[in-house]
């Protein structure tokens, strides 16, 4: 057992407003320099929708994460001497149509412009060759229209419906979408570390925040095309990839990532976690409908003594250790089961989980009448998106490891309606507790973090100290093998 610790995320959907504050406290505070105008470390999504950059999901186009091949973990994008054939023409690289193109707008126009009949109109221009441009797309293009068949037909997690279902979720009464904010995952296997050819990548040791390294980066761009989530961009004006760093100078001095802190639906948790590193590579190989529970399964218990013990062997104090039992995450993923990674069969094994939104039916079209008879809090016969296409989100296609969560999500609505309303007969609630294997405590509990939990609730922070983690660094160095991310025997090994 190789215990590390893991800062690790839950996005609560069901709370997600699509204020994108969040976006814009990251852009204001890490990207607002020269060649860094298209990237968005933080951006939310309106699902169903192509997302950012446009179908990035789709890895048969970008040969993003990993996959099996006889039993073997490879990158999708190729081995590190396959890349270097492609280092001057990669066709997995997103272009810029991919993204957008920046743009500013001529405002001194306005004010300039002379005495005409006609409104000044300040031209856009863009950002990066400083020429009047058509406004195409931009990084939230699709917002509240991915559910509209323009966005909606396009988007990779449709595979699979049949069109009876495709036509009800495109039908006007029955229109519906999500918001899915998206952040590096800073996985426990990420394609990008093994992507790239300079080594400028890696995990830290203290806490598996994945960064670039400024001075080892010699831009090469197989970062972003390993990445299946593209969340690693190239600085035009540096040379160099940039990517999310989830906040770690904010997190050294007890404070939370910019986007979480501004998070006004309070969406977002934050925790530590502890899992076995050993465990990484036979966890990324387990077959797709099994990768979300083996996931859960290398995420260790912090009130283990051997646990525990084990972690004092790799430097990981007791301060780390305390927060990682009253860390949020630990209790939506592994206690509740409730949180679930966002696209497993990459095989990165993400460390951001998303809680499903479960959205109520509220009414539909019947021989040209209107029906709003049905149950407000909806049902998994009655969910207006289909339970497949949230498994080819969460799951990996699982369908009944999705269904189990809304079991659980419709248990707490119903216990705390019959709570607080009164309207729901007992039988009823104890039928709804029995079919999502819960109790009244568990749901009192989750209850409690989901709707009423306050700051220091919802972010978790562990101690950060650097001594520390230098020399775990140094006690990992003289106990690996070579290559890897600072674990016995990286997932990257071989490569």
């Amino acid at each position: 057992m190789n215990v590390r610790a893991q800062v690790s995320m839950v996005f609560h959907l069901d709370k997600c407003i699509g204020c994108h504050t969040c976006s814009l406290a990251c852009k204001n505070l890490w990207t607002s320099r020269p060649g860094t105008e298209y990237m968005w470390w933080n951006n939310v999504e309106t699902k169903p929708g192509t997302g950012y950059p446009t179908l990035y999901e789709d890895q048969e186009q970008y040969d993003g994460g990993w996959k099996l091949e006889r039993g073997e973990l490879k990158l999708r994008l190729n081995s590190r001497a396959g890349e270097l054939l492609n280092l001057a023409f990669n066709p997995r690289l997103p272009s810029l149509d991919d993204y957008y193109e920046p743009w500013t707008y001529k405002y001194n126009d306005l004010i300039d412009a002379p005495q005409g009949d006609g409104q000044p109109v300040a031209a856009p221009v863009s950002l990066i060759t400083g020429k009047e441009i058509d406004i195409e797309a931009g990084p939230n293009w699709d917002d509240d229209l991915s559910g509209s068949p323009v966005y909606a037909a396009n988007d990779p997690n449709l595979k699979g419906l049949s069109e009876e279902e495709r036509q009800m979720l495109f039908a006007t009464e029955r229109l519906v979408y999500f918001y899915l904010p998206r952040i590096c995952n800073h996985c426990a296997n990420p394609s990008c570390v093994a992507a790239c050819p300079a080594g400028a990548i890696y995990k830290r040791g203290e806490d598996g925040i994945v960064l670039v390294s400024q001075e080892k980066c010699m831009g090469w761009r197989m970062c972003i095309s390993g990445c299946p989530y593209k969340k690693v961009y190239f600085n035009w004006e540096t040379g160099k990839s940039e990517k999310c760093i989830l906040c770690y100078p904010r997190l050294e001095t007890q404070q939370a990532p910019a986007c979480m802190h501004s998070c006004v639906g309070r969406i977002r948790y934050l925790g530590l976690l502890l899992y076995d590193a050993d465990r990484i590579e036979q966890t990324a190989k387990r077959p797709d409908h099994e990768l979300v529970e083996a996931q859960r399964a290398m995420i260790l218990d912090p009130f283990d003594p051997e646990v525990v013990a084990r972690a004092h062997e790799n430097g990981i104090d007791d301060g780390q250790i305390e927060a990682a039992r009253k860390s949020p995450v630990f209790q939506y993923v592994k206690r509740w089961r409730l949180a679930l990674p966002l696209h497993p069969e990459f095989r990165t094994l993400p460390m951001l989980f998303y809680v499903p939104p479960l959205l109520p039916v509220t009414g539909s079209m019947g021989d040209g009448v209107y029906d709003n008879s049905a149950d407000f809090f909806s049902s998994l016969e009655s969910a207006r998106l289909p339970l497949r296409y949230m498994a080819n989100l969460f799951t990996a296609g699982d369908e009944e490891q999705v269904a189990a969560v809304y079991r659980k999500l419709i248990a707490v609505r119903i216990f705390k309606r019959a709570q607080t309303v009164g309207d729901i007969p007992a039988e009823r609630v104890a039928q709804t507790l029995e079919q999502a294997r819960t109790t009244p405590e568990e749901i009192e509990e989750i209850y409690q973090l989901t709707s009423l939990a306050g700051f220091d609730e919802r972010f978790v922070i562990p101690p950060f100290s650097r001594e520390a983690a230098i020399e775990l660094v140094q006690i990992t160095q003289q106990r690996q093998e070579g290559g890897g991310m600072g674990f016995l025997h990286g997932p990257q090994r071989g490569l």
